[in-house]
């Protein structure tokens, strides 16, 4: 047994599905013994892309999702895609191959120091230098990851502990020469001795067997003041964010939790969805001016950065009740006057217990947030039907929203497009949106798609691309057709990074940088091996979008690109 088998066989033992990589000799023997012992090897275009993959398994199945990539630039090339792992709070395992042990610091191929640039951006990382730990690094790595708050996890694999010992020795043999020179005969001496203790096994450190570690529980007396404040608010609010959701196995509990309370609700990144379709208390418009009128506002998982304002759309005489498994997030620009360092999920359901069976009668509170949502979509019905020069982008996204089937995925990759996305479509169900999260990283679109269809291979899968963004990981439509993944890519293409536009060129006077072309990336998407459909012409929406259902049915990755116009339905939203 090598060490990619020993790597192989923790992550068999973990239940890992997939395993995310780009290939490259340090870590072949990873992928060999992987896929010998059933695990998926889905291999990519780019780095980046596998540790986007990788997070989106995270998200959707709640279990760490693994990604495995080459020493140097493979490891380099994920920095961005592990960051963005890192503040949404995925946990990720990355392994990640390295020069040889006796190597290091003599100018091996890709040998650079890796790890201190991953350990800013990553919970732990774990440099093995012994066979016999390699296993219990990779399996300390998923408690890691999972455990407290959940988070990317980086160890790095050296490629002479993962290939078979004859062939490691026999690399190490063509290094020293044979002669009887003193100073050789010291270098084969060393190279025997450190070769003797890469592969020594006795006192074999064995992986723990492996758990299921429960999240931090909400404490009984916070949960006891925060359901007494409840009970006495008239125009309490409930805003769920994407940590709620880290115990995926427990959605279903969680919003019908959310039901019983009987708060009007809104959501936010991977609590998008939670409710449902249409649910009487999700409110999707206007959070801001509901926030100023609360008189108790119970943030689960959500902290007070940019999002909320850094806690400024909430009065300072209205209560606050806050969950979050981060002590900083808990109090970041705002301390509540109820703390919980908890999984907010647990603290929801937990409250849920509390409250009593039926809720106070604040049909009234409900009933004007109803109202303004009300308004706000009926203004939005208006822009759609304002004439632009191509397809109007509100328009678009409505007839997205109308053609999304009941089981369906929506991953949001772009910036002025998909955020006007982020007002129009509604997901159809629990862990059903991704977004990359507080980062606002562009080039997670076909990575999340990737796990997406790998974790639901039944549901229609979505991209929605700005034209910006489509041009991060266009490439892995190959990687779609390779792998037989059908999936459903829609680009707004406006020909402008429109979301920095719309800033610099009132403020600055001057489009520099922000030009694109009308690229015929349906046609690129046709060249990588899938179909492309080109809607430039409203009235055959409906059409392409129903054409675009029926290619993905029959097996076949497909990409419409939109050619869109401009509108002012985003006008001065730049966020700080």
């Amino acid at each position: 047994m090598h060490g990619g088998d020993r790597i192989a066989e923790v992550l068999k033992g973990r239940g890992v599905p997939f395993l995310f990589t780009l290939c490259g000799g340090h870590i072949s023997p990873i992928l060999v013994s992987c896929k010998r012992s059933g695990i998926r090897i889905v291999d990519v275009r780019h780095e980046a892309t596998a540790v986007f993959a990788a997070d989106a398994v995270a998200r959707l199945t709640g279990r760490p999702g693994v990604a495995a990539v080459t020493a140097g630039p493979g490891a380099t090339n994920t920095i961005t895609a592990v960051k963005n792992a890192q503040l949404a709070q995925s946990p990720v395992v990355l392994l990640v191959g390295a020069t040889a042990t006796a190597l290091k610091g003599r100018g091996a191929l890709q040998d650079i120091d890796q790890l201190a640039l991953l350990a800013p951006h990553v919970k732990s990382v774990t440099a093995v230098k012994r066979v016999r730990n390699l296993g219990a690094a990779v399996d300390r790595a998923f408690e890691i990851a999972r455990g407290g708050i959940p988070g990317p996890v980086a160890v790095e694999c050296p490629v002479d502990l993962l290939y078979p010992e004859s062939v490691v020795r026999d690399w190490y043999g063509s290094k020293s020469k044979s002669g009887g020179r003193l100073g050789d005969r010291l270098l084969r001496r060393y190279l025997d001795f450190h070769l003797n203790r890469l592969f020594a096994t006795s006192a074999e450190a064995q992986p723990p067997p492996a758990s299921e570690r429960r999240r931090d529980a909400p404490d009984d007396d916070a949960v006891r003041r925060a359901a007494e404040r409840l009970r006495r608010a008239e125009r309490p609010l409930l805003v769920v964010g994407s940590q709620a959701l880290l115990e995926a196995s427990e959605v279903t509990g969680l919003a019908e939790a959310a039901g019983r309370l009987g708060l009007p609700v809104y959501l936010s990144g991977m609590a998008r969805g939670l409710l449902g379709h249409d649910h009487p208390l999700q409110m999707r418009h206007k959070r801001r001016d509901a926030l100023k009128e609360a008189d108790l506002v119970v943030l689960a998982g959500v902290p007070c950065d940019f999002r909320l304002d850094y806690g400024r759309q909430i009065r300072r005489g209205t209560a606050l009740v806050s969950a979050n498994l981060s002590r900083d997030d808990l109090r970041k620009n705002r301390r509540p006057d109820v703390g919980l360092r908890c999984d907010p999920g647990r603290f929801l359901l937990r409250l849920a217990e509390r409250v009593c069976p039926t809720p106070p009668d604040r049909n009234d509170w409900l009933e004007r947030l109803r109202e303004r949502d009300d308004r706000r979509e009926q203004e939005i019905l208006e822009q759609a039907g304002q004439s632009t020069e191509a397809l109007n982008p509100v328009r678009l996204c409505l007839d997205v929203e109308e053609a999304l089937d009941a089981d369906s995925v929506v991953v949001a990759d772009g910036g002025d497009f998909v955020a006007t996305a982020s007002y129009t479509v509604r997901p159809r169900s629990p862990l059903s949106w991704l977004d990359p999260g507080a980062f606002g990283t562009l080039g997670v679109g076909a990575g999340f798609a990737l796990g997406a269809k790998l974790c639901r291979p039944e549901a229609e899968v979505w991209i929605l691309y700005g034209d910006g963004s489509a041009g991060y990981s266009l490439a892995e439509f190959d990687t779609f057709v390779r792998h037989d993944l059908p999936l459903i890519a829609v680009v707004g293409n406006d020909a402008c990074w429109t979301q920095i536009a719309r800033e610099q060129v009132v403020i600055l006077e001057d489009d520099v940088g922000c030009a694109l072309r009308r690229t015929d990336y349906h046609v690129a998407a046709e060249g990588f091996g899938g179909r492309g459909l080109l809607l430039a012409d409203p009235a055959r929406t409906a059409e392409i979008l129903d054409e675009a259902k029926r290619i993905a049915r029959s097996g076949s990755p497909v990409l419409v690109n939109a050619h869109i116009g401009k509108t002012e339905f985003r006008k001065g939203s730049i966020s700080m």
